[in-house]
């Protein structure tokens, strides 16, 4: 029987990206619930396995021309619904809700079983090389609004 290839990077969705994560000790604190700096670390798994799974390549956007392309968080809202446990299988959803100028507007959802954990609204910038604000090209701003 052939095994199925898993994707490492999760799926494109009707509704987003979605990631599966499990979370390990070393995400939890003595309490055994999830530290609550350790989100943002599931939140960026998921923007940057999205950006991998819509073909975008950010390593390589540096490169794109003589003035570069990169991708900072400028803005993030995070509210704390409920607590995740060690063991516990988190679903991480991102979707764009806008892209172009020089930003992008991402929202992200932890959840676990259905239960919403974490809701959380980014607010990506795009700058150069040298750190100044950017537009994003509308061929890659198309990619994230599909």
């Amino acid at each position: 029987m052939k095994k199925q290839p898993i994707s490492l990077c999760g799926e494109l969705t009707d509704n987003g990206h979605l990631l599966t994560q499990r979370v390990y000790y070393e995400d939890t604190d003595f309490s055994g619930l999830v530290y609550h700096a350790r989100y943002l670390h599931f939140l960026e798994r998921g923007r940057t396995d999205y950006l991998r799974c819509l073909g975008v390549n950010q390593s390589a956007l540096l490169g794109v021309d003589a003035e570069g392309l990169a991708f900072v968080v400028h803005r993030m809202e995070i509210d704390f619904k409920a607590s995740a446990h060690m063991d516990d299988i988190l679903d991480i959803r991102t979707v764009t809700i806008k892209a172009g100028g020089a930003k992008m507007v991402l929202e992200q959802e932890i959840s676990r079983t259905g239960d919403l954990l974490i809701a959380a609204k980014v607010v990506i910038a795009t700058i150069n090389r040298s750190g100044r604000p950017r537009r994003l090209p509308e061929g890659l701003a198309a990619r994230f609004l599909t």
